[in-house]
């Protein structure tokens, strides 16, 4: 018990002396403790010491370093400016060798050079660098001078005048310059227009080279379009002054076609030259002087179809639709050109507008101021004349249309006068859409009412008598719906209005003649009494209705007839016989003695067989044994009589 009790106190005493121990070591690790913390507390104090000495230095070695950079930049720009003088002397002997000497490649490599430099001096913007680029911009320009040289050689190569017919006849396209000049053209078109821009203290519109190009190509397209221009002007004057002008004689269709040929090739020419913002000036510059030319042709062409308006009208119908395509061809293809072309063209429309009244007002006019008409009742020159108009504008329906509708529908009347019977009274305003056919048609109509109208009055007061007013009248008629038959004006007249107004003259045209034989027929009359019974017809016969209705006497028994007339009634019938006989004989002489066209001269006849054939056959069936078959007043029997009226045709 007491060992174990040592043990225990044995055991105690060394925990103890263990616990005296980590006590100790424990005021040991506070003081250490606290001496770190004054150590980092006086090492912050010293950091932050530092911290203040060194950061202003740290700040100017950045400033420094960035000076530095500066200044390795700004020597690096003084070598660089400094280059281009050092190098003056050696592009001044390129620039003064020319292309020639030092090759076409060098000498644009040289000015490559310079242009650069004297950007870089340029933007430096340094007083010291005035000289220098003063100096630099005077061999610039000397060199842009020898490089429009070399364009101007190279364009005069393929500058020889072609013969434009050759390729329009053969149908061959016109020719460019050839690719490896367009090459060295283009490469020194792009460093001129560089150069320039260099050089230039003002915003430039145009290059040298662009301007070379129009005055050289100009004159190439001029003198090769001249002949063309020529033969426009020769072929327009006819040999026989009052002939209509014939389609196509004049060349201006080929003028045209030459033309559009040159100015599309020139204008694939400039394409793969120039920029394409250079484009269009270039294309106009270069045509201007042709255009020039091709606008005095037409000025000329004007003048001749003024003074020729009736029979050369028709040449400015051909002119406006040839120059309207070739304005629309070029606008097409090129984008450009309509509006000088349309501009040169004004003139032969405005003339070519006037034509249409004028031939109105020149048809009346003609047609009042003669002094005479056929005596045979036949046409008169100007009918054919109008309807030949008329069938030659069918050749032109396209510009005529145009101009048509720029007049308005009845735009073409002349002052309204007393003896016409136009039906176009007022005009319309211009209207785009309008129906060139419908146009054409109405002008047509009022053509064709002048014409009538005039020939009408004019018959009255030259033609003594209406018979033969008639066949003059019918004969003209006839001569107009044969020739809108026979021609084109059949489809473009293709409206039923025409043919009831032709229908309409036609018939007044037999009214007048068939008058006369109308006094005729009035001898062939007679007053039936029907109260007598000596000759009576039998019942249900015609032969009592009045002679004024016309009734048949196809049953009449014509001895019976006369038997019962008395002396007196006898006379008379014979003097009617008399006097028939005497103005039948006279109109069927002067019949035919008239000039007629031969469908006038068949229904003539007819008209007149109308009128007298069933009226003499009754007659003659109630009368015929007035002379009992002597043929002392009954001359013509009924066939006899029939065969008369059948040769009349």
């Amino acid at each position: 018990m007491a060992a174990i009790m040592n043990a225990q106190k044995g055991l105690h005493a060394e925990e103890s002396a263990e616990v005296e121990v980590l006590s100790a070591n424990l005021e040991k690790l506070k003081g250490l403790t606290k001496r770190i913390q004054g150590s980092v507390i006086r090492l912050q104090s010293t950091g932050d010491n530092v911290q203040d000495s060194v950061g202003p230095a740290f700040g100017n070695t950045q400033r420094i370093q960035t000076s530095i950079s500066n200044v390795d930049r700004l020597l690096d720009a003084i070598d660089r400016m400094r280059a281009p003088l050092d190098n003056t002397s050696r592009e001044e002997r390129i620039i003064k060798q020319g292309p020639k000497k030092t090759g076409l490649n060098d000498y644009i490599a040289s000015i490559d050079r310079m242009n650069r430099a004297l950007g870089d001096l340029k933007r430096s913007n340094l007083k010291s660098n005035q000289k220098t680029v003063s100096e630099l911009s005077l061999l610039l320009k000397m060199g842009n001078t020898q490089l429009e040289d070399i364009f101007r050689s190279v364009l005069r190569e393929d500058n020889r005048p072609i013969e434009p017919l050759h390729y329009i006849t053969k149908q061959e396209p016109f020719p460019t310059i050839p690719q490896e000049k367009i090459s060295t053209l283009r490469t020194v078109n792009a460093h001129c227009a560089t150069t320039v821009s260099q050089t230039s203290q003002y915003e430039v519109k145009d290059t040298p080279t662009s301007r070379v190009y129009a005055e050289t190509r100009g004159g190439y397209i001029a003198a090769s379009l001249q002949n063309l221009s020529s033969a426009s002007m020769s072929t327009a004057r006819k040999t026989n002054a009052d002939a209509l002008y014939r389609q196509g004689a004049c060349a201006i269709g080929t003028y045209a076609q030459g033309l559009e040929g040159m100015y599309v090739s020139e204008y694939d020419n400039i394409c793969n030259i120039f920029a394409r913002e250079d484009w269009s000036p270039v294309l106009n510059a270069a045509c201007q002087a042709s255009l020039n030319d091709f606008s005095r042709t037409l000025r000329d062409l004007n003048a001749h179809i003024q003074n020729h308006l009736i029979t050369d009208c028709y040449l400015g119908f051909e002119i406006v639709d040839v120059v309207s395509t070739l304005s629309i061809n070029l606008e097409s293809r090129t984008g450009e050109l309509k509006r000088p072309i349309s501009d040169a063209l004004k003139p032969i429309r405005d003339t070519s507008k006037l034509a249409f009244p004028h031939l109105l007002d020149e048809t009346r006019t003609r047609i009042q101021s003669m002094p005479s008409l056929p005596p045979d009742g036949s046409t008169v020159p100007i009918v054919a004349e109008v309807m030949t108009r008329l069938q030659t504008m069918t050749s032109y329906t396209s510009p005529i249309a145009s101009l048509m509708r720029s007049l308005g529908d009845g735009g073409w009347a002349p002052p309204p006068t007393s003896t016409s019977t136009s039906t176009s009274s007022t005009t319309t305003p211009f209207d785009v859409g309008a129906d060139g056919r419908q146009l054409f048609q109405h002008y047509t109509s009022d053509t064709l009412d002048t014409l009538h109208s005039a020939l009408e009055a004019r018959a009255r007061a030259l033609h003594r008598t209406r018979p033969l007013q008639g066949v003059f009248l019918a004969n003209c008629v006839a001569v107009v719906e044969r020739s809108i038959r026979q021609s084109e004006l059949a489809r473009e007249l293709d409206h039923p209005a025409l043919p009831a107004k032709l229908g309409g003259w036609r018939r007044g045209a037999e009214k007048l003649y068939t008058d006369a034989w109308q006094d005729a027929a009035k001898h062939l009359l007679d007053v039936q009494h029907t109260t007598k019974t000596v000759g009576r017809p039998p019942s249900g016969s015609t032969a009592g209705v009045g002679a004024a209705a016309g009734g048949g006497g196809g049953g009449a028994d014509s001895a019976a007839i006369v038997k019962g007339l008395n002396s007196k009634e006898r006379d008379a019938i014979k003097e009617k016989f008399r006097a028939f006989n005497l103005a039948f004989e006279e109109l069927v002489q002067r019949h035919k003695g008239l000039r007629m066209e031969p469908e006038v001269r068949q229904g003539l006849a007819k008209a007149v067989e109308a009128v007298l054939g069933a009226l003499y056959g009754r007659f003659w069936d109630r009368y015929h044994e007035i002379d009992k078959g002597k043929g002392k007043y009954v001359r013509w029997d009924k066939s006899q009589m029939n065969q008369v009226l059948a040769s009349l045709g």
